[in-house]
Formats: structure tokens, sequence, C-alpha cells
């Protein structure tokens, strides 16, 4: 792969991505500051509620994903695609009739039906634009992806700005904000991709077959992607079903706030991995070693800024000041989930390893319950039950990285144990003392590991000097 494409996909990514962050900053800022706190705790749920959405498809578009990384869009074979496109899409319809008649009989609560009506759209929505986007994704196809990802996070924060401003204050109007979003952004895709969508004749019987083994083929990875959201979503629901919709917004406010930079972090990741499916693996190790470097120094610098933007989110959301001290326990996720998603899920998929990573999701998740049905239910404390979240994230994180460097055949066991040592110091000092002598404590460990990581440091400053200045 050509360095200039690679450079013109990440930028891409990066913008694309660099924008949905900062659209979820500003809805951060000023949705909650508008809406009253029944009204954002509903919208919320609804978010909540979708960011499961994709995992309708049980598989099957993972499976494309796996099946064709690295091919090149105009070698595939359209009429294919056409029958896949088209049988998931019916699947779904299907799938959102029956979700959304259960829905209807059987929820009470108006509000939370309209949610959940809501989310029984989506799925239609978002699936078969799901399909499309991983087939951009995975035959590098990015600069398109990139494009129509950004138009979908300007106009849905454009709707939701213009609402708020107009004095809506509905939290249906949101979501329908939303659904208008994504759909108009599957419009787009449908043209982007045409010769696969507007095709003749659906093959029902090869379809169906193919189906079956996109589905086997990507279940394994769906599963552990499932299972790395219910580490959190989990003991969200648990919140909303122990306490009250109220208390589950104000977590969830906390738990956006300190998961912003993840969103940013996945633009990369897309792009590495059709990048690795055409490389050969001897080169593996120096581009992981590099990259794991630059993103934690990043990533735990990052940290510093937990107690000036906490204090600057209580006066400006003096509703939600109370649980925004949960961010000292939540910020270091960002950490650990950060290196999961950009290198090792991502190079665990390039060497189709997924059944290890599901795994070690899936064991994850059943300590995750374990642990949440006895600081939830049984000790009634949220405190537990957010804090015991970064634990179970870094345990992840390292029995992840642990397997990625066994397959590889490295080790880096004293960086793994040096940002497990700065992570859960920042929690101590964080939660421990809320004065700004907290970020000075930090700041102090982390010049430390500055100061251990200097010759790294040197290095990649050398070289960028020699591209900039081709010396």
């Amino acid at each position: 792969m050509k360095v200039g494409s690679v450079v013109k996909n990440l930028s891409y990514s990066v913008l694309a991505n660099g924008t949905n962050t900062l659209v979820s900053m500003i809805l951060v800022l000023f949705v909650p500051k508008i809406l009253g706190v029944k009204e954002y705790s509903y919208w919320q749920l609804y978010l909540f509620y979708a960011s499961y959405v994709g995992f309708f498809h049980f598989g099957w578009a993972d499976g494309v994903y796996l099946k064709f990384g690295g091919k090149k869009y105009s070698e595939l074979d359209k009429g294919y695609f056409h029958s896949q496109f088209w049988l998931l899409t019916i699947f779904e319809i299907i799938l959102a009739l029956i979700f959304g008649a259960a829905t209807y009989l059987f929820c009470d609560d108006a509000n939370k039906e309209a949610v959940l009506l809501a989310v029984a759209f989506c799925c239609v929505l978002q699936i078969p634009r799901t399909f499309l986007q991983y087939l951009l994704q995975t035959t590098n196809r990015i600069v398109d992806y990139a494009r129509n990802y950004l138009l979908e996070k300007i106009v849905y924060a454009v709707l939701v700005i213009g609402f708020l401003a107009a004095g809506i204050r509905n939290f249906q109007i949101l979501i329908g904000a939303d659904l208008f979003a994504r759909g108009l952004t599957l419009v787009l895709l449908s043209r982007e991709c045409k010769d696969i969508v507007k095709g003749k004749v659906i093959d029902w019987k090869n379809g169906i077959r193919e189906a079956w083994d996109n589905v086997s083929i990507g279940i394994k990875l769906m599963i552990a992607n499932i299972a790395g959201q219910l580490l959190v979503g989990i003991v969200r629901f648990a919140i909303e079903n122990h306490w009250s919709v109220e208390v589950f917004g104000k977590v969830s406010l906390t738990i956006t706030a300190s998961n912003l930079l993840l969103a940013f972090i996945s633009a990369v990741s897309i792009v590495i991995y059709p990048m690795l499916k055409n490389m050969d693996e001897e080169h593996y190790v120096q581009i992981y070693t590099k990259m794991r470097n630059i993103l934690m120094i990043f990533v735990l610098g990052l940290l510093i800024v937990y107690y000036p933007a906490k204090v600057i989110l209580s006066w400006w959301l003096p509703k939600y000041a109370e649980s925004l001290q949960y961010m000292a326990l939540l910020f270091p996720m960002c950490v650990f989930e950060s290196k999961l998603t950009l290198l090792i899920s991502t190079y665990l998929k390039a060497l189709r390893r997924e059944k290890q990573f599901m795994i070690i999701n899936w064991i994850s998740v059943g300590i995750t319950l374990i642990g949440t049905g006895i600081t939830v239910y049984l000790l009634d404390n949220l405190t537990f039950a957010i804090a015991m979240l970064p634990v179970l994230m870094g345990i992840r994180c390292c029995i992840g990285e642990a397997l990625l460097s066994r397959a590889l055949h490295f080790s880096l066991w004293k960086d793994m144990a040096a940002e497990c040592v700065l992570a859960g110091g920042f929690i101590l000092i964080s939660w421990n003392i809320q004065s700004w002598l907290s970020t000075g404590l930090y700041l102090c460990m982390y010049l430390i590991y500055l100061v251990w990581k200097r010759e790294f440091l040197k290095e990649t400053v050398h070289e960028v000097k020699k591209r900039i200045f081709n010396r």
C-alpha cells in the first residue's frame, strides 16, 4: 500500500472521527444544559440501546469484513454482494417488525415504548448501512466511508442544535434527528455502492448459503465486540433498572465525557486493518511497538486534563456535578480501551485470532455480571459498580496484549506494568484529592514515565525531523 494513500485515508478518517468527537463534545456541553434531566435521560437511554443495534446482523457484516479484507472494490463480485445486501435488509425488517410488535404489546411505560420503537426503526436503517460501510472499509475506500460518516455527524448536530435553538425540549424530536441522519447516509451510501444495491437478481439459494457462511465466520468477531460493549452496558443497564432513568442519565453523561477520545482513536484503527492485510507479518511487531508507544504517551498525558475538565463541567452543568466526580474512576478507561480498539483488536482480526479475543471478552462479561450483581443489587453501591469498570478494562486489555505478544513472539510486560501503575495512581490520587494538587501529583508521575521513554522520544523526534527536512 502506497504511503500517500495511507496518509490520505488516515487524514479523511481522522477528520470524520475528529468531527464526531467535536459534535459529541458540543452535545455533552449543551444538550444536558438545555434539556431537563428526565428528557436528557430518555435521550441517553435511546442512544444506549441504539449502540447495540449493530449486533443484530449476528456477524453477517463482520464475516464479509473478515473474508474480503484487503480486496479492491473493483474485484468484488457485485451479484454476490447484491444478494447479501438485500437478504440482510429483508432479515432486519422482519426482525424489527417482531421487536416493534413485542414492544407495543408488553411495554407499559409510554416514554420507554417510544424509545424501543425508535430502536426497532434504527435497526432497519443501521444494519444495511453498516454492511455498506464495512465494504468500503475492507476494500480500502476509506475516503468514501469517511466522507459519508462526516456528513451524518454534521447533519445530526445541525438538527439537534437547531431544534434546541427553536425551543424544542422533547427527546422524541432529538431521536428523530438521529434517525433522519442515519437514513440520509444510508441513501447516500446506496448511491456510492449503486452497482451493489441496484443489482438485477437476488440469488436466493446461493445467497442464503453464503449468508450462513458469513455469519459463521463473523459471529466470533461480533460476539467479541458485543462482549466488549457489555462490560459497560451491563453496569449501565443495572443502574437504570435498580435506581432510575435519571441516575442512568447522569452516569451516562459522565461515561460519554470520559470516552470522547475513543471515537477519535477508532479513526486510525479503520485505516490500519486493510493496511495490515496487505503487509507481510514480519513487519507487524515493529509497527505495533511504535504505534503503541505514541498512543500511550498521548493518552496517559491526556489524563492531566481530568481535573480542569471536571471543574468546568461541574460549573456549566451544576445538576450533574455530583455524578461528574465519577470521571476520576472512568477517565483511565480510555487508556486501556484506546489500546484495545486501535491496536490489539485490529491485530487479532488481521491474524484471524477473533475466537481467542471472543473468549477473553466473554470471561470479562461473566466477571462483570457477578460484580454488578454484588455491587448494585447486593451492596446497593453505585461507586463500587463504577470503580469496577476500569479494573475490568485493564485486566481485559492486558490479557489481550499477552495473547497478541504470544502470537507475534514479543514481550512488553514492563510497559504494561508501567501503564497500569499510572492508571491506578491516577484513580487513587484523583478520587481522594479533589483539588489542583491531584493534577500536580499525576503530572509528576507522567514526567517520570516520559523520562523512562526518553530514548523512544529522541528516536521519534529524529525520524520526524529527517522526514520533514529530508536529512
